[in-house]
């Protein structure tokens, strides 16, 4: 058997926002992965770069570990894995080529190594997984364990989803996106984190303590702008009662107070749901828990299904206010569904955030202010802001691609610049995130005991709409040679 380090490069410290957001969760699919390793025999350490202070903690794991292989599996749950922000990537490559100076052979896995190979293989990756790669995994480990210094070529030969050089050129064995569902309903390795850490930056934030599962595996709709290295478009949804099993052995183990389903959807259908939620009342786990949906979903039955589960927070892609956005977009969804999914939400007692999404191509002025609208409408309790965000394998990423400059992903996740030519600067999307985030802010304080400073609040916003829209022509952005 193998002595095997797992880990990935989502370092905290590097993203200086969600660094002051203070919300770090454990890397849940490279805790799935050290459990699978760990339960076909191999001795599995853990590094979790998420609170590290850099990669010197990397490097005194691998000097007391000493393994003969890294597997460097990015936390595929994690929207900002997803997102291939440059520091972490960077951070990715060194870790890579430490492992290789130390001896040993490296496998890395992630979206981004799907979606640039020769990037991490030049680094010193002897492979690379394309796509989930768990079944690829899986066959290589054995050939390594026979044949600690095979060549690259032999490991991977018949091996489906792997990718490795043959001096300079890339080669490749595609594969399927997904392993068998049963595999999602094996618990993470949690004993390997460090969970009074964890405990302790979210106490000292915010006065409870959170941790992360998921549900499901993917999203089976197809939005011009989502990335799918992973899974594809296929959504493997785990058994409600095993979804329950696992939020109660976080409630008991590990005293959580709260959960955040990383599913890219949850609970697509209201029968999922209703059974989840007898499963979880059953076990007496029941935890007041986070998740992202769509709008067309909350339909007038689930929005209390979801409450009845313990749904306390629902985060909906909104994406825009404009419907010739949304039709641009492929999103399948309606303006109007919007606006209804908060009301019922709201009516279930839950909370709403809106994702909303500005830049898009072709977007206009009436569509910017059309996104402002919607939210003076609905008044979501949150709001997040982004720019459209071209990542490869998309329709959108093949819209703009000749559009795009040497800056190919964001450095940090607040940077939002424009990587193709947008109607606007990256400057004046800044300034309109700002304004649509103090807006919902500010509802807050709109209350008796808070109505002069909200009525100054909203005289300040709208002198500043005014004055951005006077000036907005000197904000369009050049056209494209």
């Amino acid at each position: 058997m193998l002595s095997i380090l797992v880990g990935h490069s989502y370092f905290l410290r590097f993203d200086r926002k969600q660094r002051e957001r203070a919300k770090p969760y454990p890397p849940l699919a490279t805790l799935q992965v050290a459990g699978l390793l760990r339960r076909a025999g191999h001795s599995v350490a853990l590094f979790d770069a998420m609170l590290a202070d850099d990669i010197r903690g990397y490097r005194r794991e691998l000097q007391a570990a000493r393994p003969q292989l890294v597997v460097l599996y990015e936390d595929n749950f994690n929207f900002l894995s997803k997102m291939c922000l440059g520091k972490m990537r960077r951070a990715a490559c060194e870790m890579i080529a430490t492992a290789r100076r130390s001896g040993a052979r490296v496998i890395a896995a992630g979206a981004d190594v799907s979606d640039a190979p020769q990037l991490y293989l030049r680094a010193g990756a002897d492979l690379v997984l394309l796509g989930e790669g768990l079944s690829a995994l899986e066959s290589l480990l054995p050939r390594l364990d026979a044949c600690p210094q095979a060549h690259s070529h032999d490991l991977a030969h018949g091996v489906s989803g792997v990718a490795w050089l043959a001096g300079d050129e890339l080669r490749t064995n595609r594969g399927g996106h997904a392993p068998p569902a049963s595999r999602s309903d094996e618990l993470p390795a949690w004993d390997l984190v460090d969970m009074d850490r964890y405990r302790g930056e979210w106490l000292k934030a915010h006065g409870y303590f959170s941790l992360n599962m998921a549900a499901s595996r993917g999203c089976p709709f197809r939005c011009t702008w989502c990335a799918k290295p992973i899974w594809g478009n296929r959504y493997l949804q785990r058994e409600p009662a095993a979804v329950a099993s696992e939020m109660a052995h976080l409630k008991r183990t590990f005293r959580a107070d709260h959960v955040w389903f990383a599913d890219d959807i949850f609970g697509l259908r209201v029968d999922w749901i209703n059974e989840f939620a007898r499963a979880v009342h059953a076990q007496a786990g029941a935890i007041p828990f986070t998740i992202q949906t769509r709008a067309d979903l909350v339909s007038e039955r689930m929005a209390p299904a979801l409450r009845e589960a313990g749904c306390r927070e629902a985060w909906l892609g909104a994406e825009s206010g404009s419907q010739r956005v949304l039709d641009a977009m492929r999103k399948g969804t309606q303006v109007a569904e919007i606006l209804r999914a908060r009301e019922r939400l709201k009516a279930a007692g839950i909370r709403v955030g809106f994702f909303i999404q500005l830049g898009y191509l072709g977007e206009q002025l009436p569509d910017i202010l059309a996104t402002r609208e919607l939210l003076e409408a609905a008044l979501p309790d949150d709001v997040g802001v982004s720019v459209s965000y071209p990542l490869p394998g998309t329709k959108f990423y093949e819209l703009v691609k000749a559009q795009l400059g040497s800056k190919t992903h964001w450095q940090e996740s607040d940077d939002l610049d424009m990587m193709f030519h947008g109607t606007y600067t990256s400057e004046f999307y800044r300034t309109i995130r700002n304004l649509l985030h103090e807006r919902v802010a500010l509802e807050t304080f709109n209350a008796p005991a808070h109505a002069g400073r909200y009525r100054r609040g909203r005289r300040t916003l709208e002198r500043r709409w005014q004055a951005l829209l006077t000036c907005e022509q000197q904000y369009r952005s050049a056209p494209a040679n």
